[in-house]
């Protein structure tokens, strides 16, 4: 906190009636006469240092005690438990995909329509691709038409139906007569978007139902003052949310066994009736969860204000008072929605690099099942692996945050977003290396060496290269890792630096980051076959290390000023950064 300068927060901006003029640090403010004075001068002047402080708050407390999270809402947890059954669903359905794609009946893994593995890669793919960009229309619906409950429901509707299509065609006569494929693209098509308008608004549901946005002290049972801070408050929640999509996402483990021992049609019938739980947690916390109302044309005025911004090559040109200013048009939005979307650009400009992470990450769910089936299972189901990082991620997410996060805090070290999201990216890079010498461990060994299952020794695709497929576990190990650092990261990222009236939008582009991941694995989906994977992995490996130092060197900045990034919907915080010469200002300009 010593690299933020010294200043005086800029009064309240009331929209429709501004206060003053802002004039720079120690000089007077020129209030409105008709609004309340004591509501618009600053409540202490002193160092700025975050969020909006009790005044009780000192700079010597600031600076000694310890920060801690507060409790959680009952509400809150409602809405973890909404997020746990559909990624049950959603994952309980992707789970056997891949192998209901690739292979085709009566081999030696389950299969019902036999597209290969390239094929079946890029069409997984496609399946990410479109589930990660329909987040934008329940963005876009929930923040300007419905509020984000509402949209839940409705896209949860939708998702029912898609449940209903990959359920019926996944049928032994549907498969006999050749309707698996058309009843998999539609039901991928229906799904897609039912789980694109509930991804967008969840998140942010759940992080909503937590509603302090000032720091407090706190005395312990133990005597010990600390600060609870509502920034740590966030990083928790969204700890405990990724927890419960990785428990949701061990339904992956039912379905590929129901897969392998009873059909396809019964992994598919699991998800589906799970979902209905999911319906019913929805209906029933509908009268305990904080609801806000949608805020009208926020996105398509954003958009223009983007225009505006680029065209005059300065974010000032698209604010009113600028406008009147220079003899400009006149525009329907404040001042302060015109900062609202400067403070929206700082987490989307971090999103750039995610594709390249979330290029990597989708190698868990089709090559790495293919890499399983090339080697001896013995007896369990190839695609039963990837459960391997669910549950890493389950058992390690409890011990970062009540051990790992905190012991760092407590010694002086923050580890910023920034760090942990280049940490995530790291052992992204690792995971993929470690997935290239597992191949040519698997390429070195017989009996088909380089082409695994295609060769005469392998007795018409029956006997794989004489591999444990135990030996993929440190891969998802490391995946798992990554995802602590970088996804989990990135979802708090999405929800503290959106302004309030754009949340749900915010949190839409991360996940379109996820799309545009998914439109490169389409891309080198041709190089995803035999003999190529060593190569393919090291290429990841390599390019994700890369991209990851590079996020590092150009985004470092935005640690330091963490803690003004986290002003929760303060209305100040664009006029902090202005002053901030030192911080986030040589990035964001």
């Amino acid at each position: 906190m010593t690299d933020i300068i010294e200043k005086s927060p800029q009064p309240e901006e009331v929209v429709g009636h501004p206060l003053a003029s802002y004039d720079p640090p120690n000089k007077a403010i020129n209030v409105d006469s008709t609004v309340d004075a004591e509501r618009a001068l600053p409540a202490y002047d002193k160092k700025f240092a975050g969020a909006p402080v009790d005044e009780e708050i000192s700079d010597h407390d600031l600076r000694t005690l310890r920060r801690v999270a507060d409790r959680l809402p009952a509400a809150a947890w409602l809405v973890a438990v909404v997020e746990l059954c559909e990624r049950f669903t959603y994952y309980g359905l992707t789970g056997p995909f891949m192998n209901y794609m690739q292979y085709a009946p009566g081999g030696l893994r389950p299969g019902a329509i036999g597209l290969g593995q390239s094929k079946a890669s890029a069409l997984n793919y496609f399946f990410q691709f479109w589930a990660y960009v329909t987040p934008i229309f329940g963005a876009i619906i929930a923040d300007q038409y419905w509020g984000k409950y509402k949209t839940i429901s409705v896209f949860a509707g939708i998702y029912v139906v898609g449940l209903f299509i990959i359920f019926l065609t996944s049928l032994p006569v549907a498969i006999d007569n050749g309707a698996s494929l058309g009843g998999l693209i539609t039901a991928m098509i229906v799904v897609g978007l039912g789980t694109g308008g509930i991804k967008s608004n969840v998140s942010p549901l759940i992080a909503e139902q937590y509603t302090n946005t000032k720091r407090y002290i706190k005395e312990l049972k133990s005597g010990e003052r600390v600060i609870v801070d509502p920034s740590i408050t966030i990083q928790s929640l969204f700890m405990i949310f990724y927890l419960c999509i990785n428990i949701g996402s061990l339904s992956a483990i039912a379905t590929t066994e129901l897969e392998l021992h009873t059909g396809f049609w019964a992994a598919y019938l699991l998800p589906l009736l799970f979902f209905f739980i999911g319906i019913f947690a929805l209906i029933f916390g509908k009268p305990f969860y904080v609801k806000k109302p949608p805020r009208g044309s926020v996105v398509p005025n954003a958009f223009l204000i983007l225009w505006i911004a680029t065209t005059h090559r300065r974010m000032e040109a698209a604010k009113p008072s600028y406008r009147a200013e220079h003899g400009m048009s006149a525009v329907l939005w404040t001042d302060h929605f015109v900062d609202e979307v400067n403070r929206a650009l700082v987490a989307c400009k971090v999103f750039v690099f995610f594709p390249i992470y979330w290029l990597v990450y989708g190698q868990m769910v089709n090559n790495f099942i293919s890499q399983a089936g090339e080697m001896n299972t013995h007896g369990i189901p190839n695609d039963i692996m990837q459960n391997i990082d669910p549950l890493a991620i389950i058992i390690f997410i409890p011990i970062v945050d009540t051990f790992v996060y905190p012991y760092l805090r407590k010694v002086g070290i923050p580890f910023r977003p920034i760090t942990r999201i280049f940490f995530g990216f790291l052992f992204a890079a690792i995971a993929m290396a470690y997935a290239a010498i597992v191949q040519h461990l698997i390429y070195t060994t017989g009996p088909c060496y380089e082409y695994p299952l295609a060769c005469d020794a392998s007795n018409g695709g029956q006997i794989p290269n004489d591999v444990h497929v135990a030996i993929q576990t440190p891969a998802y190990f490391f995946i798992a890792m990554s995802e602590i650092f970088a996804s989990v990261t990135g979802l708090e990222y999405a929800y503290t630096k959106a302004p309030s009236s754009m949340k749900s939008f915010v949190m839409s582009m991360f996940l379109l980051m996820n799309a545009f991941g998914s439109a490169i694995g389409i891309a080198i989906s041709p190089t995803a076959k035999d003999p190529d994977m060593v190569w393919t992995y090291t290429s990841l490996a390599v390019v994700t290390l890369f991209f990851g130092c590079l996020f590092f060197l150009l985004f470092r900045g935005y640690n330091k000023d963490e803690d003004l990034l986290n002003s929760l919907d303060r209305e100040t915080l664009d006029e902090q950064l202005e002053y901030d010469a030192e911080g986030t200002l040589n990035i964001t300009a």
